[in-house]
């Protein structure tokens, strides 16, 4: 008898034949024509993926760094920037690699939001802009207002209807209540760029972009969302039973790889962004204190006449230390941290599209050897389900592949942005708190001279 690995190799040769119009079932739900025909489109960049791998998955991501950069040789092995291969090349290499599949013709914005107030719920409302020359679309623009929940009906149709492709992550939809006001000005701003950025990530997705559902949430007055969580959960139910309880035999070496870097890079952003809260957490108690340090001495001026001036000088360069100190926590708390937090949950994102694609394998090994071990008993040809479920499978592996490109893409721009900004927020901190106390030895340089001019007289 020939060994198990020996016939399903030989088994591949024999039903490799595709057929164009076998239908991919991924998930327990159907794969639209748009998803498998953008996974052929995106096929041709399938190569590219795994000598990527060396770029995307580096054994350490060293966001912990805190050395100067100017201390840094462009070649250090610790060099934030090297590590996370934020240099201007790969950008462009990277908006090279689907700028012959990106057409802009779709854009999205969400602004505008507003407090609605009813006699059984309070809610924030955001108006949703389109403009577009799509023929898929009736007009040209359309305004639109939608709530957090219906944009999370958005993402559920999206997983639900494109169940290969990486669906963009929503911000977290609760949040604790006594410790953030989820009615307050900072947290409603933080919330709406979250949404916009989900919205544009799904306008500028190839495949994404073409959903009958995204365009439905674009220009329908009134959702019709009661359909759709109706299906999600015979969908999940379904996923459940992907497979039949076979266990993946071994997952390929490059999808391995993508699970390890999701592990390492997930374990990292944690720990950073634990850190950050508790710097903010201790920013927030010094200022506390450095205003209080700041009333002392201006009450202190008022009872010497002599030093008055001085004291005064001490006063206001401690309250533009306060206000400066005030914007760089306002920033980590509002532009830093929810581009961490994005991250986690697009990691968890990936990993989920990881297990589907690991379900689907699973699946197709399982009825392969069922079939071929039917074949060596009663030499019947291999069914049409194995080589649907091997269709299933390759749109799995094009998709994730391409979409993995994609967000690594995204993440070095982001990250790029994002430490930059940091470093000019930080740097604009210290410089205004060094003028303040620059002008305060100046001052106290004319009040000395004052004092010998006079004694002189």
């Amino acid at each position: 008898m020939l060994h198990f690995s020996s016939l399903i190799h030989h088994s591949l040769r024999k039903t490799r034949v595709v057929s164009d119009d076998a239908g991919c079932v991924c998930g327990g739900s159907s794969l639209n024509r748009s998803s498998i025909d953008g996974g052929k489109q995106l096929h041709h960049h399938q190569h590219q993926s795994i000598s990527s791998l060396s770029v995307a998955f580096p054994t350490e991501v060293a966001l912990t760094n805190g050395t100067p950069m100017e201390t840094l040789s462009p070649a250090s092995a610790s060099s934030l920037f090297n590590r996370l291969q934020l240099d201007d090349d790969l950008e462009a290499d990277g908006r090279d690699l689907y700028a012959s599949m990106e057409t802009r013709d779709l854009f999205v914005t969400v602004d505008d939001p507003k407090k609605h107030v009813s006699t059984m719920e309070t809610y924030i409302t955001y108006r949703v802009s389109t403009k577009t020359s799509r023929i898929e679309f009736d007009l040209p623009e359309y305004c639109v207002r939608r709530r957090y929940q219906d944009f999370d009906w958005l993402r559920i149709k999206l997983e639900d209807s494109q169940p290969t492709h990486l669906i963009p992550p929503l911000p977290e939809k609760f949040v604790m209540k006594g410790v953030v006001d989820r009615f307050s000005e900072e947290f409603v701003e933080t919330r709406m760029k979250a949404l916009d950025k989900f919205l544009k990530r799904v306008a500028d997705h190839p495949v994404l972009s073409f959903n009958p559902h995204l365009n439905a949430f674009l220009t329908a007055k009134d959702l019709n969302k009661r359909q759709g969580l109706a299906l999600l959960t015979k969908v999940g139910e379904s996923v459940k039973h992907v497979a039949g309880g076979y266990k993946l035999r071994a997952r390929p070496a490059e999808f391995c790889a993508m699970g390890e870097y999701l592990d390492t890079f997930s374990l990292k952003l944690g720990t950073i962004d634990r850190i950050a809260q508790r710097i903010i957490k201790e920013q927030s108690e010094y200022l506390t204190e450095l205003r209080e340090y700041g009333t002392v001495y201006s009450s202190w001026a008022g009872s010497e006449q002599e030093l008055r001036r001085p004291l005064e000088g001490v006063a206001a360069c401690v309250t533009t230390c306060c206000g400066a100190l005030e914007e760089l926590s306002d920033n980590m708390s509002q532009d830093f941290l929810p581009v961490l937090r994005e991250y986690v949950l697009y990691v968890e994102s990936m990993k989920n599209v990881l297990r589907k694609r690991d379900q689907s394998q699973a699946e197709y090994e399982g009825r392969l050897e069922a079939a071929v071990l039917r074949k060596q008993e009663d030499r019947t040809p291999i069914p049409m389900e194995v080589e649907k479920c091997q269709d299933k499978m390759e749109c799995f592996n094009a998709d994730l592949k391409a979409d993995w490109e994609r967000w690594q893409s995204n993440k070095r721009q982001d990250f790029k942005q994002l430490l930059t900004g940091m470093a000019d927020k930080n740097i604009n901190y210290y410089e205004k708190c060094q003028a303040a106390w620059e002008s305060l030895i100046t001052l106290l340089q004319d009040r000395q001279t004052e004092d010998k001019t006079s004694e002189t007289n």
